[in-house]
Protein backbone atom coordinates (compact mmCIF):
# COMPACT_ATOMS: atom_id res chain seq x y z
CA UNK A 1 0.00 0.00 0.00
CA UNK A 2 0.61 3.87 0.10
CA UNK A 3 1.40 3.63 3.93
CA UNK A 4 3.83 1.35 4.97
CA UNK A 5 6.12 0.48 7.78
CA UNK A 6 8.64 -2.41 7.94
CA UNK A 7 6.70 -5.26 9.75
CA UNK A 8 4.13 -4.80 6.76
CA UNK A 9 7.25 -4.55 4.10
CA UNK A 10 8.45 -7.70 5.51
CA UNK A 11 5.21 -9.88 5.65
CA UNK A 12 4.90 -9.11 2.03
CA UNK A 13 8.37 -9.64 0.94
CA UNK A 14 7.78 -13.49 2.63
CA UNK A 15 4.07 -13.50 0.67
CA UNK A 16 5.91 -13.08 -2.71
CA UNK A 17 8.79 -15.71 -1.87
CA UNK A 18 6.09 -18.54 -0.97
CA UNK A 19 4.20 -17.86 -4.16
CA UNK A 20 7.64 -17.47 -5.97
CA UNK A 21 8.03 -21.10 -4.32
CA UNK A 22 4.80 -22.33 -4.95
CA UNK A 23 4.78 -20.81 -8.64
CA UNK A 24 8.01 -23.17 -9.58
CA UNK A 25 5.88 -26.50 -9.29
CA UNK A 26 3.12 -24.99 -11.88
CA UNK A 27 1.94 -27.36 -14.12
CA UNK A 28 0.51 -26.30 -17.42
CA UNK A 29 -2.53 -28.99 -19.09
CA UNK A 30 -2.69 -27.37 -22.14
CA UNK A 31 0.22 -28.80 -24.86
CA UNK A 32 -1.13 -26.57 -27.63
CA UNK A 33 1.09 -24.21 -30.02
CA UNK A 34 -1.56 -22.29 -31.13
CA UNK A 35 -2.97 -19.60 -28.46
CA UNK A 36 -1.75 -20.97 -25.66
CA UNK A 37 -2.81 -18.32 -22.89
CA UNK A 38 -2.59 -21.47 -20.06
CA UNK A 39 1.30 -20.87 -20.89
CA UNK A 40 1.48 -17.54 -21.42
CA UNK A 41 -0.26 -16.43 -18.41
CA UNK A 42 2.00 -19.02 -16.47
CA UNK A 43 5.29 -17.22 -17.60
CA UNK A 44 3.82 -14.06 -17.01
CA UNK A 45 3.24 -14.83 -13.29
CA UNK A 46 7.13 -15.21 -12.95
CA UNK A 47 7.84 -11.95 -14.70
CA UNK A 48 5.35 -10.53 -12.26
CA UNK A 49 6.26 -12.26 -9.26
CA UNK A 50 10.04 -10.74 -10.25
CA UNK A 51 8.91 -7.67 -10.55
CA UNK A 52 7.00 -7.36 -7.49
CA UNK A 53 9.86 -8.56 -5.61
CA UNK A 54 11.94 -6.05 -6.94
CA UNK A 55 9.42 -3.07 -5.57
CA UNK A 56 9.21 -4.76 -2.57
CA UNK A 57 12.44 -5.19 -1.69
CA UNK A 58 13.71 -1.31 -2.56
CA UNK A 59 10.89 -0.55 -0.70
CA UNK A 60 11.89 -2.32 2.21
CA UNK A 61 15.80 -0.94 1.80
CA UNK A 62 14.62 2.65 1.70
CA UNK A 63 14.52 4.01 5.32
CA UNK A 64 12.91 7.06 4.46
CA UNK A 65 9.58 8.78 3.46
CA UNK A 66 9.71 9.92 0.08
CA UNK A 67 6.82 10.63 -2.35
CA UNK A 68 4.23 8.24 -2.55
CA UNK A 69 6.22 5.88 -0.46
CA UNK A 70 5.13 7.08 2.73
CA UNK A 71 6.36 4.94 5.88
CA UNK A 72 4.23 5.48 8.72
CA UNK A 73 7.41 3.97 11.03
CA UNK A 74 10.06 6.43 9.22
CA UNK A 75 7.67 9.53 8.33
CA UNK A 76 10.86 11.98 7.29
CA UNK A 77 12.80 12.30 4.16
CA UNK A 78 16.06 11.37 4.80
CA UNK A 79 17.99 13.52 1.37
CA UNK A 80 21.50 12.65 3.31
CA UNK A 81 21.19 8.99 2.78
CA UNK A 82 18.36 8.31 0.61
CA UNK A 83 18.65 11.48 -2.47
CA UNK A 84 19.41 8.46 -4.46
CA UNK A 85 17.78 5.73 -6.89
CA UNK A 86 17.58 2.17 -6.11
CA UNK A 87 19.06 -0.29 -9.10
CA UNK A 88 17.57 -3.53 -9.49
CA UNK A 89 19.21 -6.35 -11.04
CA UNK A 90 19.43 -10.61 -11.06
CA UNK A 91 22.19 -11.84 -9.40
CA UNK A 92 23.97 -14.81 -10.88
CA UNK A 93 21.97 -17.31 -8.47
CA UNK A 94 18.48 -15.73 -9.33
CA UNK A 95 18.38 -14.01 -6.72
CA UNK A 96 17.63 -9.75 -6.05
CA UNK A 97 20.55 -7.71 -6.10
CA UNK A 98 20.66 -3.74 -5.47
CA UNK A 99 22.69 -0.75 -6.64
CA UNK A 100 22.47 2.97 -5.89
CA UNK A 101 23.04 5.64 -8.49
CA UNK A 102 22.63 9.41 -7.04
CA UNK A 103 20.03 11.86 -8.57
CA UNK A 104 21.24 14.78 -9.64
CA UNK A 105 19.41 17.74 -9.36
CA UNK A 106 19.35 19.82 -12.26
CA UNK A 107 16.48 22.73 -12.57
CA UNK A 108 13.94 21.83 -9.54
CA UNK A 109 14.68 20.92 -6.09
CA UNK A 110 13.02 17.95 -4.52
CA UNK A 111 10.02 19.38 -2.21
CA UNK A 112 8.15 17.24 0.47
CA UNK A 113 4.78 16.70 -0.45
CA UNK A 114 2.00 16.99 1.76
CA UNK A 115 -0.96 14.42 1.66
Amino acid sequence: GVFRDENGMREGIEKIESVKKRAEDVYVADKGNIFNTNLLFTLELGFMLECAESIAVSAATRTESRGAHTRTDLPDRDDANWLKHILVSQDEDGGQELSYKDVVITDWEPVVRQY
